[in-house]
């Protein structure tokens, strides 16, 4: 199994290296850090057959990844399921009538 390394992707340094809880006989997690970020990451635990390679994909995956959602707007949530009062109302009219809005369903 790989052991602690570092490498360089789109101008950041990824310095990684499995860390094992005291006294445990288990298999530890990859933590990694980036240059410029100052937050430490375990995004998963290390397996008998990582290699450099492997372990570099999945880390490059997940702080794409991460980077992307941080990036990413906010999405709006209702509180305690409430609906919103500035919500436009549904385009096929009120909940459980057909047509248009406004219209009445015939007798």
């Amino acid at each position: 199994m790989v052991e602690a390394f570092d490498f360089e992707e789109g101008g950041r340094t990824y310095s990684c290296k499995i860390e094992r809880q005291k006294g445990s006989i288990m298999d530890g997690w990859w933590w990694f850090i980036v240059s410029g970020d100052g937050h430490r990451y375990a995004p998963f635990q290390a397996a008998r057959g990582d290699t450099q390679t492997s372990v570099r994909t999945r880390i490059l995956e997940y702080h794409m990844n991460r980077l992307a959602r941080r990036a990413a707007p906010p999405v709006a949530r209702n509180h305690w399921g409430k609906p919103r009062k500035d919500a436009p109302p549904p385009a096929d009219g009120q909940p459980g009538q057909p047509g248009q809005p406004g219209q009445q369903k015939k007798a």
